[in-house]
């Protein structure tokens, strides 16, 4: 049996949880906002006593791989409504710089004209300083998802670094030409 699947969601104070069984919709609703989910047919989920469980029907391959990952949406939509989630992108090369302007970013990195970044609903940008961002929000794959697409207007580059990564990424650095002076 799934490890991970097996394990109870406890539903803290202020977080409510609606499940619509004939359509298999959940809705959380929290502190930091409202996130619905459709989940697999399959999976049994139960509501009872602020305890959310899941199982599943069989033990088929299928019912296993679903019964972890339904139990994780779950548990991140709760986290997601309570804490929220976070990720931290730098800004790294000679005059590359951020700003924040009203519900946009504009973003100096290199390009002729400024790169400017349009917030979308459910996810607040803030820039602490020049080169920092934060991207912030209640929903985990919104929030990844958007800090990619940040990251992919300018990734780091190898050779000297310049680039948009995320807070503690590792860039591999490459050497340069060889053969120089012949």
């Amino acid at each position: 049996m799934s490890r991970i699947g097996r394990k109870p969601i406890n539903i803290p104070a202020g977080v409510t949880v609606t499940l619509v069984p004939e359509t298999h919709e959940i809705t959380v609703k929290g502190p930091k906002g409202e996130l619905k989910r459709m989940l697999h047919p399959a999976m049994i989920v139960k509501v009872a006593d602020n305890v959310i469980t899941v199982e599943r029907p069989s033990e088929a391959k299928l019912h296993k791989s679903l019964h972890g990952l339904t139990r994780t949406l779950i548990s991140n939509m709760i986290e997601g409504v309570t804490q929220g989630y976070s990720k931290t992108l730098e800004i790294q090369g000679i005059g590359y710089r951020a700003q924040k302007q009203g519900k946009s970013v504009t973003m100096n990195i290199g390009f002729s004209h400024p790169v400017v970044v349009e917030e979308i609903p459910g996810i607040t940008v803030e820039v602490p300083n020049a080169t920092t961002l934060v991207i912030s929000g209640p929903d985990k794959q919104m929030v990844g998802q958007f800090a990619a697409e940040v990251r992919g207007k300018k990734p780091p580059e190898p050779y000297h670094g310049k680039g948009i990564r995320y807070a503690g990424e590792y860039v591999r650095m490459k050497e340069g030409k060889a053969g120089k002076g012949r």
